[in-house]
């Protein structure tokens, strides 16, 4: 279908088309300078020490997992309202994800006090995922890390450039995962990066990243080596040079394009805010979001599957983020008689529809998308 408005749509320019023509007459196309020169980038952009480009946010959720040392027998807390992906890259360690509730419906990050209650013997890690580009409440979230001695990846796949308390996330946690999936911030097609401060992370995100290998192919093109010896269990996780240079070129704009983006948030927020029918969370969110997605709750008597087909008439594109993770047929097999039942996250996963957002989006693609939720409401109100 050909959208008016889609949900999310590219800024993509002269930048990057240049940074990937220049790779391919450079006729080297894997991992490289062009990877090195982002990672470094990526990292001063963040002020963390270590910067890992992957080729795509799900391995390097799995490798966050691994490098901590996460394997059968242990548990991780983790929110059901995210891409499954959070959840599966726990179970590739063999280890149990265990699902527990968002804060609100107004706060659609992780619980702090359901991360408290979740906590077991078993428990070695917390995974949260800031939503949307809204930063968790990485303050409490910490506390109990420290508190029970538990590790803490931040699933930052929404939030390159998010801010809270003047730290950009990803810093936090002991680890931290980007996605440049298409639809993302910070676009490369598919790719990713994993970040942390700890050094002893680093040296096992970087074996493994790589099949284990002490050198890589542009080591010893660059004559730094001639050969390599394998000491751990690797992947094959690299980026190639084309997504890095993409990579490069985008996170230039990064921070101008969240700026629009919180323009059309906030333009959004003022004009949807007079319909009844729906709210709107993070009112009240304290920190810089890197506004991701735009997210409404519809009222309960409003139905979702109406709505979405009046938005669909109108030509524009809507999104349901998510599904909650616990009610997926995989997760409820596993878990046998044992779903647990997550009030807020399955009141969510009932009401959630997402809006378009992105940089390009006019005043008079807002003023329609807003016009269009207006009537689909109308359509969709249960007599």
């Amino acid at each position: 279908m050909n959208w008016r408005i889609p949900l999310s749509d590219l800024a993509i320019g002269a930048e990057e088309v240049g940074g990937v023509v220049g790779v391919l007459k450079s006729k080297w196309l894997t991992m490289g300078e062009m990877a090195q020169r982002f990672e470094q980038a990526f990292a001063d952009y963040l002020g963390v020490k270590h910067a890992f480009a992957v080729s795509n946010a799900t391995v390097a959720l799995h490798l966050a997992n691994a490098a901590i040392g996460i394997g059968p027998g242990d548990e991780v807390v983790v929110p059901s309202l995210t891409f499954v992906a959070t959840a599966n890259a726990v179970k590739y360690t063999g280890a149990a994800p265990v699902f527990v509730d968002i804060t609100s419906e107004a706060d659609l990050g992780i619980s702090p006090a359901a991360i408290e209650a979740a906590i077991t013997p078993a428990s070695r890690a917390i995974t949260v995922m800031h939503y949307g580009g809204y930063p968790c409440d990485m303050p409490a979230i910490n506390a109990i890390a420290h508190k029970h001695d538990l590790a803490v990846i931040e699933d930052a796949a929404h939030a390159p450039g998010a801010e809270l308390d003047g730290r950009k996330a990803g810093t936090f946690g002991d680890v931290a995962c980007f996605s440049f999936f298409s639809n993302k911030n910070l676009a490369t097609g598919e790719g990713g990066m994993i970040v942390t401060d700890r050094d002893d992370l680093a040296e096992r995100i970087r074996l493994m990243r790589s099949h284990g290998m002490t050198t890589l192919t542009w080591d010893r093109y660059k004559g730094h080596a001639h050969s390599y010896d394998v000491v751990t269990l690797g992947y094959n996780y690299r980026i190639d040079e084309m997504r890095s240079a993409l990579g490069l070129a985008q996170l230039e704009k990064l921070e101008r394009n969240n700026a629009l983006r919180r323009k059309i948030i906030d333009s959004y927020r003022a004009q949807l805010g007079k319909i009844e029918g729906l709210a709107i969370p993070f009112a009240k969110h304290r920190g810089t979001t890197a506004a991701h997605l735009f997210p409404i709750v519809l009222d309960t008597d409003v139905d979702r599957e109406t709505f979405i087909e009046h938005m669909r008439q109108r030509e524009i594109q809507t999104s349901i983020h998510y599904p909650p993770i616990h009610l997926f047929t995989y997760y409820r097999q596993q878990a046998g008689g044992n779903v647990p039942h997550l009030p807020v996250t399955e009141a969510i996963g009932r009401r959630e529809v997402t809006l378009p957002l992105y940089p390009t989006m006019s005043a008079a693609d807002v003023a329609y998308v807003v016009d269009s939720v207006k009537e689909a409401i109308l359509a969709a109100r249960r007599a």
